[in-house]
């Protein structure tokens, strides 16, 4: 379009390189000529892609990330990419409509908790945790203004990976603190800032300082000696376990019980092997399962076979953590632990912390998923059927799971 309004001859020389002149014949341009037109285009180029960078610098703010990193992302932001599943599951609760992929996949049933837009979106895998592995491709196809991921106590070679992943597609990285339940009210808010659900986020930062305060005034002063202690079984054996250190147990600190697996872990991901001698030797009071699959076993008709030596198999007290839509307590360790936390501080310490089984869920539920289950979906999470297989990389296993002692 620029061609067509040049004059087509100036001082008797043609100026566009295919004028038309009197004979009807085309000719180019002398060379010298040609050369000024090339610079006249690289020139208008050039304006053109200054303008624009200068229009997406007007379009852009700079925000910094909870790890002190300097970022600039997009003025608004409507497609949000969580990278690891905790993150993924702080956006379920703050925005849903943000959410642009999956970590893991819901199982049936799932969708009696969550906002029905989750259910339909793609997996996509992630930089931390088990499961698929996030590629680069995928960034590129879900097209996203922004992705967040996990600091904090992550390794700082994860930390990198991340980040290069990011810069070779072109997309900003953010990361936010979520090593501990105390630190889940300012990554609300911080990312409630970021994509402009302030008031949103404000409310379940509150909502999680909330079930902080309630657990410590009930059970955080019982000395560490009159702690009931725990032993925390994962794994289709029960003998994966983690040091009282990991972020994976804190819960049941929280909780006021005394992790009985006293140690330094030796890697981030956790599951430290046990041997069922060691277990017998911490002699633990009370048994938090993780695997539905172990649990049966503990229950099944051949009885709990080598296990029933164990105090806490012995006495029956052996709980089974609630898993639907996501784990309360670890894997991924979420704000899900603001329930799971008053959950478990009532099965350790009935006399000191009450727990209504449906109303304390239905409650949460609504505040932080946006959905009121029914009495049958409710009951469904808290009753327990003996499964036969690992959940494996899902965000809990497929059968229905819950707390009941056997």
């Amino acid at each position: 379009m620029l061609f067509s309004l040049i004059r087509c001859t100036r001082h008797g020389v043609a100026f566009s390189p295919w004028c038309r002149i009197p004979d009807g014949v085309s000719r180019p341009l002398p060379s010298s000529v040609r050369r000024s037109r090339r610079w006249s285009t690289l020139a208008v180029a050039w304006i053109g892609l200054t303008l624009t960078f200068t229009a997406q610098q007007a379009m852009a703010r700079e925000v910094t990330d909870m790890l002190g990193r300097t970022v600039q992302v997009p003025e608004r932001i409507e497609r949000v990419l969580g990278v690891a599943p905790p993150i993924t599951a702080l956006l379920y609760a703050l925005s849903p409509r943000h959410v642009i992929g999956l970590n893991l996949p819901f199982q049936p049933g799932d969708e009696h908790f969550v906002d029905p837009h989750l259910t339909e979106l793609p997996l996509v895998g992630a930089m931390l945790g088990h499961g698929r592995r996030l590629q680069a491709e995928t960034v590129l196809e879900l097209r996203p203004d922004v992705a967040i991921s996990w600091g904090g106590s992550v390794p700082q070679a994860s930390v990198d990976e991340t980040i290069r992943l990011f810069e070779r597609a072109g997309v900003p990285v953010l990361f936010v603190n979520i090593d501990t339940l105390a630190d889940w009210p300012a990554a609300f808010e911080f990312v409630g800032s970021l994509i402009g659900y302030e008031a949103r986020a404000g409310e379940l930062a509150a909502e999680v300082n909330r079930a902080l305060d309630t657990v410590s005034a009930a059970v955080g002063d019982i000395p560490e000696a009159q702690r009931k202690r725990v032993y925390y079984a994962q794994g289709m054996d029960g003998l994966a376990t983690e040091c009282h250190t990991s972020f994976h147990v804190e819960p049941i600190e929280l909780a006021g019980g005394y992790n009985v697996h006293r140690c330094q872990q030796s890697s981030y991901v956790g599951m430290e092997l046990v041997s069922l001698e060691q277990v017998l030797a911490y002699d633990p009071e009370v048994m938090v399962v993780q695997e539905p699959g172990f649990f049966a076993r503990l229950n099944g008709a051949d009885g709990p076979g080598a296990w029933r030596n164990v105090r806490a198999v012995r006495d029956g007290n052996v709980l089974l953590v609630p898993r639907r839509p996501l784990n309360w307590l670890d894997r991924p360790p979420s704000f899900m632990r603001a329930l799971g936390i008053r959950w478990l501080a009532s099965e350790l310490y009935p006399e000191r912390m009450s727990f209504d089984e449906r109303g304390a869920p239905r409650d949460f539920y609504t505040r932080f998923f946006g959905v009121t289950p029914s009495d049958a979906a409710l009951d469904a999470v808290l009753a327990v059927e003996p499964a036969a297989e690992p959940s494996g990389h899902h965000h809990h296993a497929a059968e229905p799971s819950g707390h009941h002692r056997h």
